[in-house]
């Protein structure tokens, strides 16, 4: 593992004697001085939540990007209340110090499974095949690579139509360490017949009824020692679902019309564009069933809740589409794919891409005129950028008591945050494009982290 950075909040006695402790600790920490934002895994010792505390790892974490972990001196340093604020804007995990020299441990095993985790998602496997680094697509992509390696637990993946939810089913069995793993079976509940889908997953014996000439085997028996997908599972006939649960927890089945016990086993994953709780409190879907399914879920979200991955979508999949291209679009491009909305999600991004790929003559990026006329911007009279995912976010925010100074501050913060990441930290660049000077944003900064 390697070198980690950390940074102490308070001057008490117990920080000072932690920070110590782990400057001693096989963790190889290095400290980080005061008015520095780090890079890379660190670790954060408080005395108590403070606005710039939580400021810091904010920006150390990159809301997420980054491992921070946060570790308070004492029992008394955080309130459940904290814990859960400091997850929120991006530490990985919080822990209490404990006195008996078990948290450096426990430090170093977190850092060591997270750090193995991220390798795998910055892989080329991953990024060639599962493009974007917004926040809540790595938190998906991480999901899944610990579910992978670290459990043998059924998979049930969410998601709206088009967020990928197949690949990230792939991705899960590619990266299943298995000795001996064997293949990955594929089954779309959505052409499941109820008359004949006991013959789907569990295959049947010749004459078991009219048209069945000669045994067939199913689903389960092809799964064997793999991996099998059921996508959309939320379209399974109701009366099916029983007979699937008995047969997953014990791993065995009977194929229609036999008498003899199959055994099967393999990793179980599922994936549904439906709210299964919600179905199973109407009736539609068996609870005892939901929760075998359920046992580890990764959500994925949708394109509009990870919009800084929209540009680097398309060139991912220009690329893919023309490879013997400059995999770019001119700015009026970007910002025209930026602006539009997509009810497919990923799914409709790719089939435009691949509209204005097909449009496309000659070299260099990808101009106006290769964008078909339906996928143009509206005017600028008719164009708003507080559609309706802005109004929600407000309405959330109101819902849960916030005021509209407090409305106010955290836009204000989230649009130096976007700027200032986009422009690569550069001040200059980042206070003009918010119409601000470069001394008023160094000062709105700093009286962040001075928690005033």
């Amino acid at each position: 593992m390697g070198g980690l950075w950390y940074r102490a909040f308070g001057e008490d006695s117990a920080s000072a004697h932690i920070t110590a402790e782990l400057s001693f600790s096989p963790l190889a920490v290095q400290p980080v001085a005061n008015g520095d934002v780090p890079l890379g895994p660190g670790i954060v010792v408080f005395s108590e939540l403070s606005p710039g505390l939580v400021e810091f790892i904010r920006e150390a974490s990159k809301l997420g990007r980054e491992l921070v972990v946060a570790v308070a001196c004492s029992a008394g340093a955080a309130t459940a209340e904290d814990c859960w604020t400091l997850l929120d804007n991006g530490a990985r995990d919080v822990l209490f110090w404990r006195q008996n020299g078990e948290t450096p441990a426990c430090l170093g095993a977190r850092f060591e499974r997270w750090l193995r985790i991220e390798g795998i998602v910055a892989s080329p496997l991953v990024r060639g095949n599962l493009a974007g680094s917004s926040p809540a697509w790595m938190k998906a992509l991480r999901e899944a690579a610990e579910v992978a390696c670290f459990s043998e637990a059924p998979l049930l993946i969410t998601g709206e139509t088009g967020t990928g939810k197949e690949l990230v089913a792939r991705l899960v069995h590619t990266l299943d360490g298995r000795p001996g793993k064997g293949a990955l079976v594929v089954l779309d509940c959505t052409t499941v017949v109820a008359e004949l889908s006991g013959s789907e997953f569990f295959g049947h014996e010749r004459g078991a009824f009219t048209g069945a000439v000669s045994r067939r085997e199913g689903a389960f028996a092809l799964a064997d020692g793999g991996t099998l997908f059921l996508d959309e599972v939320g379209e399974l006939p109701l009366p099916l679902q029983p007979q699937l649960l008995r047969a997953v927890q014990e791993g065995a089945y009977k194929r229609v019309g036999g008498n003899e016990w199959q055994g099967a086993s393999f990793r179980l994953i599922c994936a549904t564009n439906r709210d299964l709780r919600e179905e199973t409190e109407e009736g539609r879907f068996r609870a005892d069933f939901f929760h075998r399914i359920a046992s580890c879920r990764c959500h994925l979200p949708p394109l509009r809740e990870r919009p800084d991955d929209i540009v680097p979508l398309a060139q991912h999949f220009l690329r893919q589409l023309r490879p013997e291209m400059e995999a770019d679009f001119d700015p009026a491009v970007r910002q025209a794919l930026c602006k539009r909305d997509y009810p497919g999600n990923v799914r409709e991004l790719r089939q435009l891409v691949a509209q204005m790929a097909a449009r496309h003559a000659g070299s260099g990026p990808l101009t106006v005129g290769d964008v078909p006329p339906r996928a143009r911007p509206l005017s600028r009279a008719d164009a708003d950028w507080r559609d309706p995912v802005f109004e929600t976010c407000v309405r959330r925010a109101l819902a849960q008591g916030a005021g509209l100074k407090e409305i106010g501050r955290a836009a204000q913060e989230t649009a130096e945050r976007i700027v200032l990441e986009e422009e690569g930290g550069n001040l200059q660049r980042a206070a003009s494009r918010l119409q601000v000077t470069d001394r008023a944003l160094q000062l709105r900064r700093a009286s962040r982290r001075a928690g005033t």
